[in-house]
């Protein structure tokens, strides 16, 4: 057996065991990493933490500790209020003004876990107040920054198409960006249908006063309510989700939450304006919150989504060593020497698909565009259609709970069974996994697109 295969059997044992015996995956595969990587690839200990994300370790903890701090002094429950206010009490819009937002800042040039790091918090925030699907807001967050990733000046497009030109490939910028844009589109309006988005609609208009606690609510922490996310959440009782006129009981702008609104304006200034780590920013401003009002803070580092962290760094360590045997460029290349072109095309989206919900989406493209070029130069698939079909393969599978979008997702969702949610969006990114490639090679490969 090759060392390949060997450590793609180890990863499908990781995933059994973790499924049947409960165990935290991630600990499960820092234990893979270390037999695999020492015993079969010969690594010594730098070769196994090469891979570990670092970086998404800091954006993980950093924007849960700041997050954690904002739900703890009110600020989630101002941000609550305020989008009811916006929407004029349409709860069912929430859900498309957050798919909108995200897309809007990936469009504009916000790396995509960037903006999920700045909107999934608030979202899921809201989410829980008012017994939404965490995975339908979620879903929404994750394919809204889908949506505008590949603009002709966003991160994802503008890298896509510069490999598409170092290749000399034929290209279409409005293309990529379109096909991304109506595929996360789609995606996102069956989610909204399947995942109680018509519901919404059809319990008319919350009162913008259910928005902010009053008599009989719960402190934080409390039992009441009957979201999705068990105790602690306080949802909005259905009697208050008719039409209504009445004046909202405004939540006050106490010292707090001012200096923490202005943390988080800072936070998306210091990220898209000045291309500074979100996570580091995160953690910074959270220090600075904690030591301002230290009472307030206490219990926020607890509230850090550590279960979630461990997860996604034991997965991607280990994935990390699967690159480093070279594992995945073995697959890749035993696709493309396929002779079929077509067949070729469709394996490669859906390796791009399967290995991209567990790695960089930006890093799978960068490695499966180039394999593609000696069948794309037969000329009997067109470039334009194959090239879109590998970005929106690689980058509509961020729900999945390993990548860094999904893992901002889980662990940004407050008050929730996260081992619950765990399988939700697992199960949701298989779906996503084996249903979309197949599609967009349908639709853009198939008729020879450019």
């Amino acid at each position: 057996m090759s060392p390949e295969l060997l450590s793609v059997l180890v990863l499908a044992v990781v995933f059994v065991i973790a499924t049947t015996r409960s165990v935290n995956m991630g600990a499960l595969a820092f234990a893979a990493a270390f037999g695999v990587g020492t015993l079969v690839a010969d690594l010594d200990a730098d070769g196994v933490f090469a891979g570990f994300p670092g970086d998404l370790f800091v954006v993980l903890v950093g924007v849960t500790y700041l997050f954690a701090l904002a739900r703890a002094n009110g600020t989630t429950d101002w941000l609550v209020h305020a989008a009811v206010r916006l929407v004029r009490g349409r709860v069912a819009l929430i859900p498309w003004v957050m798919f909108a937002l995200t897309g809007a800042l990936t469009a504009i040039g916000a790396v995509s876990p960037a903006a999920v790091a700045i909107v999934a918090p608030i979202a899921l925030s809201f989410a829980a107040r008012y017994g939404i699907s965490p995975l339908l807001m979620g879903a929404m967050v994750v394919h809204g920054a889908q949506a505008g990733g590949f603009s002709p000046i966003s991160i994802y497009g503008s890298i896509v198409n510069g490999i598409v030109e170092r290749e000399k490939l034929p290209g279409s910028e409005i293309t990529l960006f379109l096909t991304s844009l109506l595929a996360n589109l789609v995606i996102a309006a069956v989610v909204f249908a399947v995942c109680g988005g018509p519901k919404l609609w059809r319990q008319g208009m919350v009162a913008e006063s259910a928005a902010s606690p009053g008599e009989g609510d719960e402190e934080p922490g409390g039992t009441a309510g009957s979201g999705t996310g068990g105790g602690g959440t306080r949802t909005a009782p259905a009697s208050t989700l008719t039409r209504t006129d009445a004046p909202a009981a405004a939540i006050p702008l106490t010292a707090p939450v001012i200096a923490t609104l202005v943390c988080l304006v800072a936070l998306v200034v210091a990220v898209l304006g000045f291309d500074l780590d979100a996570g580091l920013t995160a953690i910074t401003l959270a220090v600075v919150l904690s030591t301002v009002w230290p009472d307030v803070s206490r219990r926020a580092v607890t509230e850090i989504a550590w279960p979630t962290v461990l997860l996604i760094c034991g997965v991607l360590t280990y994935v990390g060593v699967l690159d480093e045997m070279g594992t995945i460029t073995w697959a890749g290349e035993g696709v493309g020497g396929i002779g079929v072109p077509l067949l070729a095309a469709v394996l490669l989206c859906y390796i791009g698909a399967i290995v991209s919900a567990f790695a960089s989406s930006v890093g799978i493209m960068g490695a499966l565009i180039p394999l593609a070029v000696p069948f794309l130069a037969q000329g009997e698939i067109g470039a334009v259609g194959m090239v879109a079909a590998l970005a929106v393969s690689a980058t509509v599978v961020d729900v999945s709970p390993f990548s860094t979008n999904g893992a901002l997702v889980l662990a940004a969702a407050p008050d929730v069974d996260r081992e619950r949610f765990f399988r939700q969006l697992m199960a949701y990114g298989g779906i996503v996994v084996a249903a979309v490639p197949a599609v967009v090679w349908l639709v853009m490969v198939v008729p020879g697109w450019g």
